[in-house]
């Protein structure tokens, strides 16, 4: 196998994106911090703490031989599930928000949902690549167990939103790896379940209803759904300008996290939103270049992790954008918490990894 070199936009525009991040954070969370911390610079200058480490983890991940991920998957899996299911237990798991998403002590926590996604991706990529089995027996044998024990406990913290992208992760590497038919009819007869789910709870109830209608209740339900509308009304073409955005004053709830692209569309305009999706789009197109380049394991490989940078994404602007309900996934690099950055780059350092190796035989 001879090696290739490797394209740099593949780390470069995820560091514009990143850099950005970090702009609208300090933007963002100037006031909060200058309250909570003593410092106006406090969660920014974090993020870049995770930015580092984060970079830190793309160099090791890059130096590690894609067959030793191919070796050691099933493993990588099985600690993944271990750690999700820490999540439930009393005095490891931490509560917030009505869930136990978190493991970790004082100030560093970690959200495992981060590592098993990519887990997924790498394990199912290796399975169905190995695999001889092709139809139903393929979807049922291979996908279906991984896909089931990956969300059992995610459905018990409960993680919504997390369910759903591990389901469409999964999906996503068996429609490369054996075709759209099965996936198809997973998504359709799993479609009732989804929105039982939702409708099971209260607050996700609610964030149903404020999908549908947000002005129903726009002090209630529908504010956050409606703030943000607002903070992209706001921006206009080209914005109010950086830390001039009136919806981080405690108007548009999560800001800095999950509701961060419309922050963008306030203080950057229609043309801020529009560079942050050019910058994905492009970075898309040099992935698929690699996963195009690529054979056998490597090429499953890179279609998984590529879709898992991209299906956070899709399912983070589909909520802000009033296209789906709300699920608490952050935008890739851009979005404040440190797992999800931390895991994103360890992603860009394995992608890396395999196109440097990847060889059309």
């Amino acid at each position: 196998m001879t090696e290739r070199t490797t394209d740099p936009f593949l780390w470069i525009i995820p560091l514009l994106l990143a850099i950005f991040g970090i702009l609208m954070i300090f933007s963002l969370t100037s006031h909060t911090s200058l309250e909570e911390y003593g410092s106006p610079f406090a969660l920014g200058l974090r993020q870049g703490e995770w930015l580092l480490a984060g970079i830190f983890a793309m160099i090791v991940m890059f130096m590690i031989p894609v067959s030793f991920w191919e070796k050691y998957s099933g493993y990588l899996w099985l600690f993944s599930l271990f750690l999700l299911v820490l999540t439930l237990v009393p005095g490891v798991g931490i509560k917030a928000g009505g869930a136990r998403r978190w493991i970790g002590a004082g100030m560093i926590r970690f959200q495992p949902i981060e590592l098993a996604a990519m887990a997924v991706a790498i394990h199912l990529s290796k399975l169905l690549t190995r695999s001889k089995k092709q139809g139903v027996s393929a979807f049922i044998s291979v996908t279906i167990p991984v896909l089931i024990f990956s969300v059992i406990p995610l459905l018990f913290q409960p993680n919504i939103g997390g369910t759903i992208l591990i389901f469409a992760l999964a999906m996503a590497v068996h429609v490369h790896c054996r075709g759209w038919s099965w996936p198809l009819i997973a998504g359709i007869t799993g479609f009732p379940f989804f929105f039982m789910l939702f409708i099971k709870a209260g607050y996700r109830l609610r964030r149903y209803v404020a999908f549908l209608d947000p002005w129903e209740q726009p002090m209630d339900s529908g504010f956050q759904v409606i703030q943000g509308l607002v903070a992209f009304s706001n921006g206009g073409v080209f914005g109010v300008g950086v830390g001039k955005g009136l919806q981080k004053l405690n108007y548009l709830p999560a800001a800095h996290t999950d509701y961060i692209f419309a922050a963008v569309g306030e203080e950057f305009g229609f043309a801020g939103t529009f560079l942050v999706l050019s910058l994905f789009l492009i970075w898309t197109t040099r992935a698929l270049a690699a996963f195009k380049a690529a054979s056998g394991f490597h090429e499953a490989l890179i279609w998984a992790l590529t879709v898992s940078v991209l299906l956070p994404m899709f399912i983070n602007l589909g909520g802000v954008l009033k296209l789906m309900p709300l699920t608490g996934i952050p935008l890739p690099f851009i979005s404040y918490g440190g797992s999800s950055l931390f895991f994103m780059w360890a992603r860009i350092g394995l992608l890396m990894r395999a196109s440097r190796e990847a060889v059309r035989l």
